[in-house]
């Protein structure tokens, strides 16, 4: 017998024994409910970026009904998730590989297209094609056990409260850039803004610019900046990790190995450059000959014009821009108290060792955009081995 046909089964012996009623929801998001009005969805997934819609598209392969078992709450106001936050001048060229979505490759696309479009574009497409449930704009405020409904989950957003079996988070990082501390930040009389805020390298000219960060979003800016004649400063923690050798499978399932032994152990996930490195491709040589790739060192503190380094030298700066990087963003998990003392989030997998009816992607090795396919399909299984046995 296949799996999804004892669900059905299973689900409708406790609809009639609850009294919930199982109505087709409409695609447009609810108005807030009483709670004994609210159906029991077998899941609810947060968040429509890559680990989400692949999540979504395993459920509804696996048999579960769109809008009658599950959705899917999306806090942004269209597809892309954090794609489509991206600055123009990040292109589908210069963007880090962009892997397709499960069942539907993407489409062939110029190089100089902003990333942000083509991908919007995309996850759009696949969307409509699979007729996955997306709801959105829904922002979901707390996720917390149900007191009732044969104790599933509460996800309360600001369009209504779902109640519901299992939650798929797949919320990612976009939504909580990481801002570090350091002496004189507050005294600093210029600009400071986070990646995360970043539109275009012409809101700088004439500036000068420090960048904070070792990642390839930092890279990148440099290279930017420099183009467009703005005199810049580069300050890291410690010396750039530039990258050579062939970035194939072998070398993307040793750094999910990496990342894995982590929220196995519970420990928070390290940064992505911090376990990968920055490949060094010709431009990124280019830039450490012409000298705009050549870091300063650690911050050591900001004064009201400017930045000293740790060995004492110093940078007139208009501009701070902080290329330091993004947490996961789960803040609306706290009721579930899946953090470990450390931080972390001891992990199975995409199981979370503390909350049985919680499964997330995006978070760790799924964060990448490759990692995303395989644990969305890990995370549909998971929930499907779940949903099987009787509350």
């Amino acid at each position: 017998m296949q799996p999804w046909r004892v669900l059905r089964t299973r689900r409708c012996r406790s609809a009639r024994s609850s009294g919930v009623q199982h109505k087709r929801n409409s695609p447009r998001a609810q108005p807030v409910q009483p709670l004994k009005e609210v159906k029991m969805l077998d899941v609810v997934v947060v968040g429509a970026g890559q680990a989400g819609l692949s999540a979504a598209y395993y459920l509804a392969r696996q048999g579960l009904r769109p809008e009658t078992d599950f959705v899917v709450l999306d806090a942004n106001p269209a597809p892309g998730g954090a794609w489509l936050h991206r600055w123009d001048s990040l292109t589908l060229g210069t963007a880090h590989a962009v892997h397709g979505l499960p069942g539907m490759k993407l489409p062939a696309s110029d190089p100089a297209e902003p990333a942000s479009a083509v991908v919007s574009g995309y996850y759009g497409s696949y969307e409509k094609e699979f007729s996955l449930p997306v709801r959105r704009p829904v922002k979901v405020r707390a996720v917390r056990p149900a007191p009732t409904h044969d104790g599933g989950l509460l996800v309360e957003a600001d369009t209504g409260t779902f109640a519901t079996r299992l939650v798929i988070n797949a919320t990612g990082t976009w939504d909580k850039p990481y801002w570090p501390h350091y002496p004189g930040v507050g005294s600093f009389a210029g600009r400071q803004l986070h990646t995360h805020d970043f539109r275009s390298v012409a809101e700088f000219a004439g500036l000068r610019v420090l960048v904070v960060g070792g990642g390839t979003s930092a890279v990148q800016f440099l290279l930017q900046l420099a183009q467009a004649g703005v005199d810049t400063a580069w300050s890291t923690r410690r010396p750039p990790e530039f990258k050579t050798g062939e970035f194939n499978q072998d070398w993307g399932r040793d750094i999910e190995r990496r990342v894995n032994e982590r929220t196995t152990a519970g420990l928070p996930p390290l940064s992505v450059v911090g376990v990968t490195g920055i490949p060094l491709t010709h431009q990124y040589q280019n830039g450490i000959a012409a000298g705009t790739l050549l870091s300063r060192g650690p911050l050591q503190r900001l004064t009201t014009d400017g930045a000293v380094f740790k060995d004492g030298t110093t940078f007139i700066a208009d501009a701070v821009l902080w290329a330091t990087g993004f947490r996961a963003a789960l803040d609306h998990l706290a009721p579930l108290k899946i953090r470990e003392p450390g931080g972390g989030i001891v992990m199975d997998g995409v199981k979370v060792a503390r909350e049985p009816r919680l499964i997330m992607v995006g978070y760790g090795a799924s964060a990448s955009t490759l990692g995303a396919n395989r644990a969305g399909r890990a995370a549909a299984l998971a929930a499907l081995d779940k949903l099987s046995v009787p509350a």
